[in-house]
């Protein structure tokens, strides 16, 4: 697997994006959706990485910079043929890692309560974040979980 920081270019990334957005709006509730599009996702304070093996595309993730000691992680998708074989641990990886030689001392996310993002909240637990309240502009929705850790 290799994982690089992404200029957003390539087909499969948009396709995989378009899948990332319909899953999210499919699962949540009108109003409850803040995965970013692909002119999102070109800010200049997201770093986006994607995952590869040869040609394939395995997943995605991003790294949002809220403040000199805040990052938000954004746009985590594996994609479907290539579940639960660690891309998205090895993403999470990158972003805690990148966070780090930042400077960040805060990362923290915002994802679903559905069945659908279990695996997700199960998989930020793991690697130490733990449940939180709402963080930057979100506000408690009643649906959405967010999370956080420290770097320190």
């Amino acid at each position: 697997m290799e994982i690089r920081t992404d200029d957003l270019s390539h087909p499969a990334v948009h396709a995989l994006l378009r899948e990332h957005l319909a899953g999210m709006q499919a699962n949540s509730p009108p109003g409850a959706v803040y995965a970013l599009d692909l002119a999102a996702l070109r800010a200049p304070a997201i770093t986006f990485w994607t995952a590869w093996d040869g040609d394939a595309l395995l997943g995605c993730g991003a790294l949002k910079t809220l403040d000199a000691r805040h990052g938000e992680i954004k746009s985590m998708r594996t994609a479907s043929p290539h579940l639960r074989r660690g891309v998205a641990q090895a993403l999470l990886d990158t972003v805690i890692r990148h966070a780090r030689t930042s400077g960040l001392q805060r990362l923290s996310l915002e994802t679903g309560s559905a069945p659908a993002f279990q695996p997700a909240i199960a998989l930020y637990q793991r690697n130490g974040f733990e449940r939180s309240g709402p963080f930057g502009d979100y506000r408690d929705n009643g649906f959405s979980v967010f999370m956080t850790r420290s770097l320190a």
